[in-house]
């Protein structure tokens, strides 16, 4: 099957915003799919304790994620302006330079990773009988950073160049693999967390080996050794875009662990379901996550071309679809949402009517609040595609402390409860900056005749 390169400088913006996310969505409703088929297996089968120690592992985890994401993601941006500015020299260029930085980005997150995921956890005080289990996960993980970012480097590439669908492939691929392996690796072979963190990464390296195929098929990027050599001002300029949004995502993700940590003070029950709740934060987000991504796209091929109106018609039409997929997703969620975590969840009757408590209500917390979500995700890679992205990253600390002082304060006033209401703040105060950054950004640029340069 062919490669579908897409323009996304000409047509109606809803119709091109919309038809390059749906196959974005449903690959990450395969990628959310053996995520959840991971929890499920480990909760059903290994029990609440090790449900509770993927739990105890699931920001640090996503934090390395969320780095490798926005280096990948910021690369992305200027592959996508090269590209809908017809400079498929240059594009050549910024994707062998981002390969590069890539592999020597992955390396040094090995090592980070592995040098600090049992004393963070500890200073977490993840509870003692969860911990190896946590630091195991964590371990195997980090191993496989090289494999992450290969997948969502050359995914990236793909998608700059409009094409959602091959990732789409590469991800329903990566999904039945996950769930096979899950199987053969928990059940048959009996390597507990183990064998959950390795099916997860073998199927990443399918999915990145597919994607790698495809490319191989384009003319357009062929690379030559040439353009794998690093370029100092190029370099600089791909560094400019992807370091913020990779320090925005980790400082997410040290929110997040802070929550994790007054989390973990309230028991493993609590953490199982605070847990079982939190790996469907992914489904809630599906639709989000894909808008976001067809905006990068969107914007930065329109950026290329000098199309700046279309960029703002482009974000007006992806917040009115953004917003009634969140209300659909919310009200799904609250209709099913007891029915999904029971897929979660075993243990003494006791047990699982007190962890479907805590799990249900921090669900339907979520959901009402989804629509402040995705207008966070919209706006944010709006902003992104413009090539600021030193104004998201501001956004990010602002969620950072959001999140931290509801998670810190709130439980004083309410309770264990309070807890539940650290994310909906946090996209809320990101949201106040992202949407005034976007009005000053969207000006400037309708404002310079001769386009914008990157930041």
């Amino acid at each position: 099957m062919a490669v579908r390169i897409q323009s996304m400088a000409d047509g109606k913006p809803t119709r091109l915003i919309f038809a390059f996310a749906l196959p974005l969505m449903v690959g990450n409703v395969f990628q959310q799919l053996y995520t959840v088929v991971d929890t499920m297996v480990v909760g059903k089968y290994l029990g609440v304790s090790a449900l509770a120690a993927l739990g105890a592992a699931d920001w640090m985890n996503w934090m390395m994620l969320g780095i490798v994401q926005g280096f990948t993601q910021g690369f992305a941006i200027l592959m996508a302006r090269e590209f809908g500015a017809g400079e498929y020299g240059r594009l050549r260029d910024v994707i062998g330079n981002s390969a590069v930085l890539s592999a020597l980005f992955s390396l040094l997150l090995v090592g980070l990773g592995q040098a600090t995921a049992r004393p963070v956890l500890l200073l977490l005080q993840t509870p003692q009988d969860i911990l190896p289990g946590a630091l195991l996960y964590l371990r195997i993980m980090y191993l496989g950073i090289p494999i992450v970012m290969a997948y969502n480097l050359l995914a990236c590439v793909l998608r700059s160049l409009g094409d959602g669908k091959t990732p789409l492939q590469a991800m329903a691929v990566a999904s039945l693999t996950n769930i096979v392996l899950d199987v053969l690796f928990v059940m048959v072979f009996q390597w507990g967390i183990a064998g959950a963190a390795s099916a997860t990464l073998i199927a990443q390296l399918i999915s990145g080996l597919f994607c790698l195929y495809h490319i191989g098929k384009l003319d357009i990027l062929r690379l030559k050794r040439s353009n794998l050599r690093l370029q100092g001002q190029r370099a600089l300029q791909l560094l400019s875009l992807g370091f913020p949004m990779a320090f925005q995502n980790c400082i997410i993700a040290i929110g997040g662990m802070i929550v994790q940590f007054v989390v973990n003070t309230y028991g493993v029950l609590f953490i199982a379901g605070f847990t079982a709740s939190n790996k469907l934060y992914g489904v809630l987000e599906i639709a989000a996550t894909s808008y976001g991504y067809a905006m990068i796209t969107y914007v930065g091929q329109n950026l290329g071309a000098k199309q700046y109106q279309r960029i703002r018609q482009g974000v007006r039409s992806a917040l009115v679809i953004a917003l009634g997929t969140s209300v659909v997703i919310a009200a799904a969620m609250l209709l099913l949402g007891r029915v999904i975590l029971s897929g979660f969840i075993s243990g003494t009757p006791q047990e699982v009517a007190q962890t479907m408590d805590i799990a249900y209500f921090y669900l339907a917390v979520m959901s009402v609040s989804l629509p402040v979500l995705y207008v966070l995700h919209v706006m944010r890679s709006a902003i992104q595609g413009m090539g600021n992205t030193a104004l998201p990253m501001l956004s990010g600390m602002v969620e950072f402390i959001m999140r931290t002082a509801t998670a810190l304060c709130l439980p004083l006033a309410a309770g264990e409860i309070g807890i539940f209401f650290a994310e909906p703040a946090a996209w809320l105060g990101a949201d106040v900056v992202l949407v005034l950054s976007y009005i000053l950004v969207s000006r400037k640029i309708l404002r310079e005749d001769s386009g914008p340069a990157l930041q």
